[in-house]
């Protein structure tokens, strides 16, 4: 048996408890390094530049994230039908969705940048550029949107490798496109004094050459897919079935940046540029301190395809009890960290007296019932991976859109900017007992089918 097919293999086989720390830890690191570069970012534009150039960064966040959420819509879609295919060991299968979803991310990538740059300043103000912070943004923006296609590509590859078992390539790529971006940072924005505009070629640049890092690999021979013309053309009723799949990523995250936008008006309106940079310092600290859940969740997803496809549901069943409990004790580990530790990481990020005060309060108030969301994260997760498209999607907008949006536009009229930050917690519970609504009778379901296929287990 040759090493591919053991990492396929170990999905099945493998100890589950070690097996999800095995696989986790790897993309945990990957993902935090991915997520250190935006913080590196902000901190040197905060610390170089001043708050009105955080804020003008974190206007373009939510344009980012819905980039991004294009990625992970290809990425987790042809990943979840990948695994599935590897567990039924169906390999021509697994190739035919690696293949389409090369075609699919091409297109997608040269749709964003051409949407990008002819609607460039609307989409700035949409997402809330206004005030002194409005060139700050644009010349970031313009800049970031040339890096768009090797951001997506990354994203893609870096789930097909977990998806064939190889986290520690998804790792590692990561990994080299954060350092390359920590090392290209201070040399594009004071040494070429290129200001917001040099950290968003610093990006561009550690992202290119983080793509040509994992052409080279797939090329090498060491992954289980192969680059097959035959497979390079358009097979319609796989595309459905990985824009189904990946929709619910798509809603999660397109809805992170639609309540991303409304959020930077509502901030700009009840506050000012400040609460505007305040949040977008909370969203790169939650981004980046909530990467070993999502690292988890990134080990959870073809561990449970992967058996679900193989009708091992008895291992699938384990799986999804470990899962809930590690993103638990994960969650309430770094709510611990965060309460304690708000002001002195707001002070990294800025000098800016007031900056620091305020934002602490606001990150404490946000972070109230974040104990409850690992339920939540891999319940979402669980429908992704078995490709149940609907309960994905709904679980997926349930916070941010049926639940966060409606607080966030209501509290502040009888709150004001209190009213904004209180809404997160708000959602945080009520997405919470509909995620309890609907796993609930799931896993009635999966035990009944665990006592039907091994009646002595």
């Amino acid at each position: 048996m040759n090493q591919t097919d053991k990492r396929s293999r170990a999905l099945g086989e493998e100890r589950i408890a070690p097996l999800l720390f095995r696989l986790s830890v790897p993309a945990t690191v990957g993902m935090l390094a991915m997520s250190l570069y935006n913080v590196v970012d902000t901190i040197f534009v905060g610390r170089g530049l001043g708050a009105l150039a955080i804020a003008g960064i974190s206007i373009v966040m939510p344009i980012q994230m819905l980039i991004f959420s294009s990625a992970q819509t290809l990425g987790i879609g042809a990943a979840s039908i990948i695994s599935r295919r590897l567990g039924a060991r169906d390999l021509p299968g697994a190739e035919n969705a690696f293949g389409n979803v090369i075609l699919l991310t091409l297109g997608v990538s040269a749709l964003i940048v051409f949407l990008g740059y002819l609607f460039a300043d609307e989409l700035l103000f949409l997402f809330g550029s206004q005030g002194e912070m409005v060139p700050y943004a644009r010349d970031y923006f313009l800049y970031i949107l040339a890096g768009t296609p090797f951001l997506i590509f990354d994203m893609v590859f870096n789930n097909v490798n977990r998806a064939e078992g190889n986290v520690k390539i998804a790792m590692i790529t990561m990994i080299i496109a954060a350092v390359l971006n920590i090392i290209f940072d201070p040399i594009f924005i004071f040494g070429f004094g290129l200001g917001v505009k040099g950290a968003a070629i610093a990006s561009d640049l550690s992202q290119f050459l983080t793509l040509l890092f994992l052409i080279y690999y797939f090329y090498s021979g060491r992954s289980i897919l192969k680059f097959r013309l035959k497979y390079f053309k358009p097979n319609f009723s796989i595309i459905r079935e990985i824009l189904a799949i990946g929709a619910s990523s798509f809603a999660r995250h397109g809805a992170a940046s639609v309540l991303a936008a409304i959020l930077n008006h509502s901030l700009f309106i009840f506050g000012s540029e400040l609460a505007v940079a305040i949040y977008g310092i909370i969203n790169r600290i939650l981004r980046m301190t909530f990467m070993p859940l999502f690292g988890l969740l990134q080990a959870f997803l073809p561990i449970i395809g992967y058996n679900y496809g193989a009708k091992n549901y008895e291992r699938v069943r384990k799986t999804l009890h470990l899962s809930v409990k590690y993103a638990t004790l994960i969650v309430l580990f770094i709510f611990s960290a965060l309460m304690i530790f708000a002001g002195p990481i707001f002070s990294i990020f800025s000098k800016n007296a007031q900056l620091i005060a305020e934002g602490s309060r606001a990150l404490r108030i946000i972070l109230l019932l974040t104990p409850l969301i690992g339920l939540q994260v891999i319940g979402a997760g669980y429908f992704q991976a078995l490709g149940k498209a609907l309960p994905a999607f709904i679980l997926a907008i349930a916070r941010q859109i049926l639940f966060l949006l409606p607080l966030i536009l209501v509290l502040p009229l009888f709150f004001r900017l209190n009213g904004i930050w209180m809404a997160f917690p708000l959602a945080d519970f009520l997405s919470v007992c509909v995620t309890l609504l609907m796993v609930l009778p799931e896993w009635r379901r999966l035990t009944k089918k665990t006592k039907t296929t091994n009646p002595d287990g």
